[in-house]
Order: C-alpha cells, then sequence, then structure tokens
C-alpha cells in the first residue's frame, strides 16, 4: 500500500529548464565583474593520468579575491554541448553527460559552495523512498495481453503492500515501543494505550503475503485469487478493536507530545531517515489505511479479469465480504468515537444534559468554528443534538469540553446558510468576523424552533470548503432525526403500524418547508 510520505506541508523542488546551461556557458569566457551573486565557472584540466575532471567552484569571497580576476577563456557557444562537441575526447563526452545529469542551475546564478568530501556512512536498513517496482519489472518476458498484464500488477500491488505494511509496523514496535519502554519515556500501561493491538496484526498480515506468494507460479504470475482472500478476509475482523482505540490514542499522544522528553525522542525518529518523514501517529494510522484500499484492489482485480476466468465467481462475494467488514469497522469506530468525546464532556449548568446526548451512537462531524464575538469553539454534531464547547485541559492534563451554552437537538434546528458579502454591522455579528471590513464569509446559523426559549448560534468556518461539509452533515443530521422524530411518534400512537407511513423514514428531504409539507399531507 502506498501511503502519504507526510500530512503536513511540504517544499517540493522541481527541475530546472535546460536553457540554465547556457547561462553557464556565456559566463564562461567573459572577464569577471563586481557582482554580489558572481557566476559559477567550469574548468576542465587533463591530469597526469590522462582522465579529465569538471570541477566546479565559485567566488564565495570576494573582499580577499579582486573583482578582475580573469578566467581561462572558452568559446561562446548557446550550450554546454557546444563547448565540448569540438573534443572528440570519449572521456570528456562522458563528463559533459554526467554534468547534463548531476548540475542543475536556477536561470538567475547563484554562488554555490564547495561541497566538502564527506566519507560515505552506511546506508539504513529502512531506505527514506519506497522502490516503484511494477511486476512487469520482475519478469524478462512474457506472452500477456494488456488485460492481464494489468491484472498481474494489481495483484502485484497487493502483495507489495502487504510487505510494506508489515515492514512497516515492525519498525514501529522496534524503533517506538521497545526504546521507549525501556527508557522510561512512557509507562508500559501509556504505550500499551497507544498502540493498542499493532502487535497482533503483523503475523496476520504475514499470513496474508505468504498465501499471495504461494500463488506466483514458476512464470512469476498469479492464476485464481479470489478464493485465498476469501478465507483470508474474516481475520480481518480484528481491525474492530485496533481502531475503537484509535480515538483514545490519539488523545493520549497529543497530550504526552507536550512533554519535553517525549517530543524530543519523537522528533529525533521523525528527523531520521528510516521514518520518511512520517511521525508516530502516521504509522498507527497504517493499517486503517490498508483495510480501507482492499475493496479498492478487489474492484481493480476484478475490472481485469476475463470473463471465463475462475475467480469471475468467487472476486464479487470477496468483494461483498470485504465492504462488509469494513463498513463493520467503520460503525464500531463511529461508535467508539462517539463515546470518547461524550465522557470528555463537561456542563457548566445541569440543564445541559439533555437525553440526546446519551442516546447519540454515532458523530457526523466535529471541528473549530467561531461565534458570532470571534471566539474559538469546538463544536459537535452528534447523532440527535448539536453541541457547542470551549476547549480546555483537566487537572491531569488531559482535554475536556465545555459545554458553551444550551445543546440543540436536531430535529428542532433551524439552519440558514449566510451568503458571502452580506453586510456585518449590527445584527448579532458586532463586526467579530470580518476584521473590520463591512462582509462576511464563510457564515452560517443555526437556532432551536418549538421550544419556550429560543436560543440561534451565528457560526464562522475557516474556509469555503468547511463551511460547505458543514451545512451538508447538518442537513442530513435534521432531515434523520425528523424522520426518527416522526417514526417514533407515529409508533407509540398506534399499536398496530399503518404501511401507508412507512414512507417518511425514507424522505430525503433538503428544506425545512419540505418536511412540511410532506409531514402536512
Amino acid at each position: 500500500m502506498e501511503v502519504e510520505e507526510t500530512g503536513e506541508k511540504r517544499t517540493s523542488w522541481s527541475g530546472v529548464p535546460a536553457e540554465g546551461h547556457s547561462v553557464l556557458c556565456d559566463h564562461a569566457g567573459k572577464k569577471r565583474k563586481q557582482d554580489p551573486a558572481p557566476e559559477p565557472v567550469i574548468r576542465i584540466s587533463e591530469d597526469e593520468e590522462g582522465e579529465d575532471e569538471c570541477e566546479m567552484t565559485s567566488d564565495l569571497k570576494e573582499s580577499e579575491e579582486p573583482s578582475n580576476k580573469r578566467v581561462k577563456p572558452v568559446a561562446k557557444s548557446n550550450s554546454l554541448t557546444g563547448v565540448l562537441n569540438p573534443v572528440k575526447t570519449p572521456a570528456l563526452k562522458r563528463i559533459g553527460q554526467s554534468i547534463s545529469r548531476s548540475i542543475s542551475f536556477r536561470t538567475e546564478a547563484r554562488p554555490l559552495p564547495t561541497a566538502p568530501l564527506r566519507s560515505r556512512t552506511k546506508a539504513s536498513s529502512f531506505p527514506r523512498r519506497r522502490n516503484s517496482q511494477c511486476w512487469s519489472d520482475t519478469v524478462e518476458s512474457h506472452d500477456l495481453t494488456a488485460k492481464e498484464i494489468k491484472r498481474q500488477e494489481v495483484i502485484y500491488e497487493l502483495t507489495q503492500g502487504e510487505r510494506q505494511l508489515i515492514e512497516d509496523l515492525s519498525l514501529v514496535k522496534k524503533v517506538y515501543y521497545e526504546p521507549m519502554l525501556k527508557l522510561d519515556i512512557m509507562t508500559e500501561s501509556e504505550l500499551g494505550q497507544i498502540f493498542g493491538t499493532l502487535d497482533s496484526l503483523i503475523p496476520l498480515h504475514q499470513d496474508l503475503l505468504t498465501r499471495l506468494e504461494r500463488l506466483r507460479g514458476s512464470e512469476k504470475t498469479v492464476g485464481e485469487v479470489g478464493p485465498t482472500l476469501m478465507h483470508w478476509f474474516p481475520c480481518l475482523e480484528a481491525y474492530v478493536t485496533y481502531c475503537c482505540n484509535q480515538v483514545g490514542a490519539k488523545a493520549l499522544l497529543d497530550q504526552k507530545k507536550h512533554e519535553k522528553r517525549v517530543e524530543h525522542f519523537l522528533r529525533l525518529c521523525q528527523e531520521s531517515s528510516f521514518s520518511r518523514k512520517l511521525d508516530l501517529w502516521n504509522f498507527l494510522d497504517l493499517p486503517r489505511s490498508r483495510l480501507v484500499k482492499y475493496p479498492l484492489l478487489l474492484k481493480e482485480i476484478q475490472k481485469c479479469t476475463p470473463p471465463d476466468h475462475p475467480d469471475e465467481d468467487t472476486l464479487p462475494d470477496a468483494l461483498e465480504l470485504i465492504q462488509s467488514i469494513v463498513a463493520e469497522v467503520n460503525k464500531k469506530t463511529g461508535e467508539a468515537e462517539c463515546q470518547f468525546y461524550r465522557r470528555g464532556l463537561s456542563y457548566l449548568e445541569e440543564g445541559q444534559r439533555v437525553p440526546e446526548i446519551q442516546q447519540s451512537r454515532f458523530i457526523y462531524c466535529h471541528g473549530e468554528l467561531k461565534n458570532n464575538k470571534g471566539q474559538r469553539l469546538h463544536v459537535f454534531l452528534f447523532e440527535l443534538v448539536l453541541v457547542l464547547t470551549r476547549p480546555g485541559e483537566d487537572k491531569d492534563g488531559g482535554q475536556v469540553f465545555n459545554v458553551y451554552r444550551q445543546p440543540l437537538p436536531n430535529a428542532l434546528i433551524n439552519l440558514e446558510e449566510i451568503p458571502d458579502g452580506e453586510a456585518a454591522g449590527g445584527g448579532t455579528f458586532r463586526g467579530a468576523f470580518t476584521g473590520g471590513n463591512d462582509k462576511v464569509k464563510n457564515c452560517f446559523r443555526v437556532s432551536s424552533r418549538g421550544r419556550a426559549k429560543a436560543h440561534s448560534y451565528s457560526l464562522q468556518a475557516n474556509d469555503s470548503f468547511s463551511k460547505q461539509q458543514w451545512i451538508t452533515c447538518l442537513r442530513q443530521a435534521i432531515v434523520q432525526s425528523r424522520d426518527r422524530t416522526a417514526h417514533t411518534s407515529q409508533s407509540q400512537l398506534s399499536p398496530h403500524h399503518d404501511p401507508a407511513l412507512y414512507h417518511i423514514a425514507e424522505l430525503s428531504l433538503s428544506s425545512d418547508t419540505e418536511m412540511a409539507d410532506h409531514t402536512s399531507r
């Protein structure tokens, strides 16, 4: 499985256009001028053994060397190859090719420091980057069709993904867990909570890797893979325990990172070559990322499988099985996440303990929003209720969420999207969203209905994408909560269910007006 190298923003260095070489040669035969950024010069000399070398120097100490220093003239040319072509020496040709491959210049020339000679260090057993090898690279010749080649490539990707996952999980155990336990950076209990059942996943994936490797024939091709996956996929039910533990594990890891010893150790590991610039949580999240990739790989294998292939009968069953397992893991993980955040709520008033909070089984979404005073809130959209909180810490340094104002049951929410550019003067905004400007952006308003005391909250998202996500989730939560309320009310009124009313739970509505129209019929 291919994994993203890091979740953080990184600077990407791209190749430089070829015309950078012409800048080098245009300056090679000219007299050096007074310039704060002297041009690099290539000198070609012949040593005693007759081998040609090329070395790059730059004038880094202008105060020590005169500005009118002369350089051995070289005939002007539009490219570096133009300088080397008149010399018919094969060694020089090789030098030119080497220079072209290894040296690149920006269009504006800058001085380059002389690189010191360093002894070659021993290569790490864990490379910084993965080798992106394909199945076709492992075979010398074959007579397969393009569709069959694609099928073999996907199966090979499945196999290599298992091998890489095993390597990464073994690395986590050897480089993170064992040293932190031995050096007493964390207690055994804390490490057990953070790493969970990760150690038990290694033999599980090793078993699949062994099975897949046995399927490869003498020509390194795999015939029937469906039955193998059908027998192995039930083992993935072990992911329920691991993924459910991840919510608490992430919170504890974030808390421990504030300790200097933990932060220092994790930073050293991330800066080392074996980590590939990934932090500890990236490694701990690899099994979950691998789990959700199995259905995608199976769909690709199925797409490349001919109609008369033996896998044609078993792959659909295998795909259905893995999809059901992934859905079950997601469901249980959602319930564990909901329970974790419910425990983390701190109520300022007893009236804030609305029953919908405890009745909720999952969370649609949660994250940071600003209120109309510019204060940062952490908002939870539970299955049945919207809860606004202010993040804080308990006496042990753990994170808690202090409930802010009165929670709003989803079935009673009115949602109002505020268009970008609406005047912010007066009303509930008080100019907090605008930073002194006259317009607002990425805002929406939620209010309660049907109760004696109405509550209205104006909220602002970080960007337009986040705003749209919140509005989509809120609409979904409102419709499903009202469907559930209507269905429950009808069940209480009539002991015998009326089949004509079953359609209420199937409605997919997008506005309050439409809901009112349906319920009034």
